[in-house]
């Protein structure tokens, strides 16, 4: 079982979301404890404050170190071991991505801090988080929300989370590559039909014609990702296949 404990002023803002579809039944499965703590109840003044002005002056508010390093004694008294992740969600931190995911799925204990206003404290990086991470090159108003999608990211690649097994395994981004599209009834709809290979039947045909869609799709959209995948013979087959069509229609 993954256990991860989020840290936030805001508890509802990612209870809520928690508590239904794939996440609430990988809970009731026993795959996931999720636990959230309010940072308030680790300030020690009677107003319950987590923030104070900046030293050398400045705008807006600045998340206090206490608070996060009581909330650490308190989840994790014995410290992070080699199976705990303590992440700081930060416009400063690695950029999260599958991989990432995929490595905290083998972890014990994810511990995920949430932070507001116009910044945090740089020592909570520096002596209660064991890294810092962003979901992109973009400001939110707080964590709570790239909480919720690393949450959501993670758990989806634990074992028995998802009703087919092998929904993860054909995700975009699970080999490193964009994933191929999708068709479902009716065969037609708004003048639109259905790629012909997909009705046909022949699954050595559909699989290759999905992987040409997919290496199609990364090339054109990603292909910084096509720079570092782990490409096959066959996929740099495909890859020139597409462009030659594509100079074919230029």
């Amino acid at each position: 079982m993954l256990r991860v404990d989020v840290v936030t002023i805001f508890p509802r803002m990612v209870e809520a979301p928690l508590a239904d579809g794939i996440v609430q039944r990988a809970r009731d499965k026993g795959l996931l404890d999720v636990r959230v703590h309010d940072l308030r109840d680790f300030s020690e003044d009677k107003h319950r404050s987590v923030d104070d002005a900046p030293f050398g002056g400045g705008p807006g508010m600045v998340m206090k170190v206490e608070p996060f390093q009581r909330a650490i004694a308190h989840v994790l008294p014995g410290g992070a071991g080699p199976a705990d992740v303590v992440a700081l969600l930060s416009p400063r931190g690695r950029t999260f991505d599958q991989d990432t995911a995929q490595r905290y799925a083998r972890l014990s204990r994810l511990v995920l801090l949430c932070g507001r206003y116009e910044g945090i404290d740089e020592r909570v990086a520096e002596t209660v988080a064991t890294e810092e991470l962003s979901l992109g090159d973009f400001v939110l108003t707080g964590g709570e929300v790239a909480a919720l999608a690393v949450i959501e990211a993670t758990m989806r690649l634990l074992p028995g989370a998802l009703g087919d097994e092998g929904s993860a395994e054909a995700d975009s981004f699970a080999d490193g590559l964009l994933d191929y599209p999708h068709y479902t009834r009716p065969a037609q709809a708004g003048g639109r039909s259905v790629p012909e290979v997909l009705l046909s039947g022949d699954h050595g045909r559909i699989r290759r014609w999905r992987r040409k869609e997919s290496l199609r799709a990364t090339r054109a959209r990603r292909p910084e990702l096509l720079r570092r995948a782990p490409l096959s013979e066959l996929d740099r087959a495909l890859l020139a296949e597409i462009e030659n069509e594509e100079k074919v229609l230029a």
